[in-house]
């Protein structure tokens, strides 16, 4: 048994959505021509709102309310939504092995799939302790957070220990923003990381501390530059302490574990060319195969800003565009120039909100108010008198467009005391001017989309806690 389709998506995520959508607004392809293979049992849907929107305790998102694309303040496609554009879903189905060579992708039933095109959108797993070497991570009350399925466990085991003890390992996006929801359903939190401080992949020093010191003001405590070694449990198999490195112990009613994740390239090992991690692309998302293509969190692509260096990058907005991209490289391949990605990462954790752009490389610079309560603060990186990376918390639309201005522009610095004391209104500046020797002038519209600035709420907010389904796409 089999079917065939000229243009298969492998996976359901976001990056599928994203690209579902571009086949229809282009119209390249006829009805049963185009079809999304996901092992999820629901149609794509936006995958942050799990650890924002999700998580409240009260007026939680839920579907069908954030099916993509509305991350990007566009279209809800819903099941009916493909049905009605002639989209085959294909849902709860595993591929156990696809040849390249052959075009074909065989599923756990027993079902031959064949393409023209694929695209794989096969995205990333989450990392388990077991591979840490660390045992027992099984446990009933013992959570990650990838998909929906693990956001409803999340929930349960919330619900069944209200005023509790969790520990959260990992610092990084999954740890920081569980333990905002966390906290906001009172529950108390210990955040338990080797790094010396929160977000260490992006995070400075300085920046680190204030969010640790704001989460400490709302009961969190952290414990830094240790690991767990095993758990202690109860009869029943649940976990009721950490067992920390130094031999310290932890009480526990739940465990939430976010210590990153890995690129789903298993199907395509020995086939297709891999780097970073990832499947490598070129800038039209195609692989070393003529008809296979990769986005998302699975494509590692060239990165124009940074002078053609090979990047994987995590984030939902990475998701989105190369989706778009690839669907383009497919339909209109000379029309379609290289892809020009601006590397953009935001976040939001109870009122606080921040961006960043860019490559946190080069030489430091600080700005802003850092011990405000509603603060706005934010730093440069600048590398050979260029600014290379910008962050802001608390910035307005204006402000965060003018510092990816001046990161993609890679604005000169002359003075790094005098971009010190300027601090965000030398982006602000520079934004107001041709930039004197790039060509392109500073107050151009952006070319990346607007989706953590000026959207929509998608569920109630708890202290401003709600997940922000996105901002209006520009189109690029």
């Amino acid at each position: 048994m089999g079917r065939a389709f000229v243009h298969v998506i492998l996976g359901g995520g976001v990056a599928a959505g994203y690209a579902a959508l571009e086949f229809v607004r282009r119209g390249g392809y006829s009805r049963g021509e185009l079809c999304i293979i996901s092992e999820e049992t629901v149609a794509p849907y936006e995958r942050p709102a799990l650890s924002k929107g999700y998580l409240l305790p009260e007026g939680a998102a839920r579907l069908p309310g954030f099916h993509t694309c509305v991350g990007a303040n566009d279209e809800l496609l819903t099941a009916k939504w493909y049905k009605e554009n002639g989209i085959e879903l294909v849902l709860g189905t595993k591929v156990i092995t696809a040849d390249v060579r052959m075009k074909t992708l065989l599923t756990a039933t027993g079902e031959t799939i064949s393409y023209k095109n694929l695209i794989i959108a096969t995205g990333a797993r989450a990392l388990k302790l077991e591979e840490f070497g660390i045992s027992g991570s099984d446990a009933s009350n013992i959570c990650y957070l990838r998909n929906l399925d693990d956001a409803d466990k999340l929930v349960n085991v919330m619900k069944s220990c209200p005023g509790g003890n969790a520990v959260v390992i990992g610092g990084g996006y999954i740890g920081m923003e569980c333990a905002a929801a966390l906290v906001t359903n009172r529950i108390k939190v210990t955040m338990v990381f080797p790094e010396s401080h929160c977000m260490a992949r992006l995070f400075t020093p300085k920046i680190a501390e204030y969010y640790e010191n704001y989460y400490t003001s709302k009961g969190a405590t952290f414990v830094k530059g240790t690991v767990l070694t095993s758990f202690e449990k109860d009869s029943t198999g649940k976990v009721t302490s950490v067992i920390l490195k130094d031999g310290k112990h932890l009480p526990a009613d739940m465990v939430v574990v976010g210590i990153g994740i890995r690129a789903s390239t298993g199907l395509f090992e020995g086939q297709l060319l891999m780097e970073q991690g990832g499947i490598k692309v070129n800038g039209q998302m195609l692989t070393s195969d003529g008809s296979v293509y990769a986005v998302g969190d699975v494509a590692a692509f060239p990165i124009k800003l940074f002078d053609g260096v090979i990047r994987r990058l995590e984030h939902v907005d990475s998701a989105r565009r190369t989706a778009r991209h690839a669907v383009a490289a497919i339909l209109e391949p000379s029309k379609t120039k290289d892809i020009d990605y601006l590397p953009f990462f935001y976040s939001r954790v109870f009122t606080l909100s921040w961006q960043f752009y860019g490559n946190n490389t080069g030489e430091v610079v600080h700005f802003g108010d850092f011990t405000n309560s509603s603060p706005r603060f934010g730093a440069y990186w600048v590398d050979k008198s260029r600014i290379r990376g910008a962050f802001l918390e608390g910035g307005s639309r204006e402000e965060y467009e003018a510092i990816s201005n001046v990161v993609r522009h890679k604005a000169k610095v002359i003075n790094i005391a005098e971009l010190e004391k300027q601090g965000l209104m030398f982006a602000i500046q520079e934004s107001q001017k041709d930039l004197p020797d790039g060509g392109l002038a500073l107050g151009e519209k952006p070319t990346y989309v607007w989706h953590a600035t000026a959207g929509v709420i998608a569920a109630a907010s708890i202290a401003a806690f709600g997940y922000w389904y996105g901002r209006k796409r520009r189109r690029w």
